[in-house]
């Protein structure tokens, strides 16, 4: 466990993977409520936009007959093993970035 304690009074690594084990809504949570911990904070809003992406791809899949199917459910695998991956890194207190997002996530954190 971490010895910081976010400012929810959770230890900053436990705070994190919370933002992924409720995908979006942890993110939209601990965005809300942390005022402290940068580490907090970055996982936030990785998880806010990662699976946000994955849920708009998701729909769009939707839309395409017969591949769209087939996308989807790769789509489901993905996000499934970004979920795991995500919070075994979150919990061991590692800065985990993710391309793309993870530099977006980290710019907006900048800007908080």
């Amino acid at each position: 466990m971490s010895p910081f304690k976010s400012s929810t009074g959770l230890p900053e690594n436990l705070a994190a993977t919370l933002c992924y084990l409720f995908p979006m809504v942890g993110g939209i949570l601990f965005l809300a409520l942390e005022k402290r911990s940068r580490y907090v904070i970055f996982h936030a809003l990785q998880s806010l936009m990662t699976f946000a992406v994955l849920a708009i791809a998701h729909l769009l899949s939707g839309a395409v007959p017969i591949i769209g199917l087939l996308a989807s459910a790769l789509l489901a695998l993905v996000g499934v093993v970004l979920w795991l991956v995500l919070m075994a890194n979150a919990i061991q207190g590692k800065w985990y970035k993710l391309p793309w997002i993870g530099a977006i996530a980290e710019k907006q954190m900048q800007r908080i």
